[in-house]
């Protein structure tokens, strides 16, 4: 009976699980184009940077008054400095950006390039053993960037798409990996709640200085009830709450599976965007989808060999 009871009960924790990861990369999905709205209505990309920034430094310091406390040494509140930098700054400031630039469905696209960048960058810093399924997953991953970086160079519309766009997306996820590879261990070390409130603070002083006069320079009797709704949704939802669901997920699923999640990024975003009539699907579009999510698959599948299924 007890051991029932206890299968049950990890039955309803995977269940969980799915769901939460579902969930959060379901509300990334749908961020792209609720906030390619958003900034085309009233903002722009340094002000959402600005908003999702402080934004999730308030939530994350008011939810780690009623969280246990970590004691976080001096040395370490420095490095999250840095964790910072590539984990949020550039990686914030180049997607919200480059999704001002150029379409929905790129940008989700292009997001799901962040496991092979990560691969790449733990075989040249971590010393990861790099396969040749992996390198044919970042052959195909990479194929796929390029098919649509060059139809958007010869795109005439943002709904189609603007290299400027793809690229600081790409930058973006480049920054992402670079800074999972180089503070993994520091993110180990503390919880989701601590990490967070510390690199978002740290982003919030490094960004401020720039774009508080941006932002003060905003008529908000000229902004749309929407767009206010919009940068809610993006802050609080796609941005706080997607981090915590995240986390539920990844204290029970494998690396790889919580990758595979990615997928539900591009095909929610792709649905909402073209039903809100501010992003056209193209033949190329679909191929690049095609490479790149064999690429990551390719890349998560090797990477989870002889690993414990979960």
């Amino acid at each position: 009976m007890k051991e029932n009871t206890n299968n049950a009960s990890q039955r309803t924790t995977h269940l969980l699980a799915h769901l939460s990861m579902f969930m959060a990369c379901a509300f990334w999905g749908l961020m792209a184009p609720l906030g390619k709205d958003a900034m085309t209505h009233g903002i722009d990309g340094i002000d959402m940077v600005t908003f999702r920034v402080f934004g999730g430094a308030c939530l994350f310091w008011l939810t780690s008054l009623f969280v246990k406390h970590e004691h976080v040494p001096k040395r370490d509140i420095l490095r999250f400095a840095g964790a910072g930098v590539f984990g949020l700054v550039c990686n914030q400031c180049c997607f919200t950006i480059g999704l001002s630039i150029t379409s929905p469905v790129n940008a989700s696209i292009v997001t799901t390039s962040m496991p092979i960048f990560a691969m790449i960058l733990s075989a040249l810093i971590l010393k990861e053993p790099l396969t040749g399924k992996k390198a044919c997953g970042v052959l195909m991953g990479c194929s796929g960037a390029l098919i649509l970086i060059l139809t958007s160079a010869g795109a005439a519309s943002d709904k189609v798409g603007d290299i400027r766009g793809d690229l600081l997306c790409l930058t973006a996820q480049f920054s992402f990996a670079l800074y999972l590879a180089l503070f993994n261990p520091l993110i180990k070390r503390y919880s989701v709640f601590t990490v967070n409130k510390w690199m978002f603070l740290w982003a919030t002083v490094l960004i401020t200085p720039f774009t508080a006069g941006h932002v003060a320079a905003i008529e908000w009797k000229a902004v749309p009830v929407t767009t206010v709704i919009e940068i809610g949704y993006v802050v609080f939802v796609a941005t706080y709450l997607s981090y915590i669901l995240t986390m539920v997920g990844q204290r029970t699923l494998r690396p790889t599976v919580v990758s595979v999640y990615n997928y539900v990024q591009p095909i929610v975003s792709v649905t909402a965007s073209v039903a809100l009539g501010i992003s056209v699907v193209q033949w190329s579009q679909g191929l690049a989808v095609l490479l790149v999510f064999s690429g990551v698959w390719l890349v998560t599948k090797s990477r989870a060999k002889g690993q414990p299924a979960k």
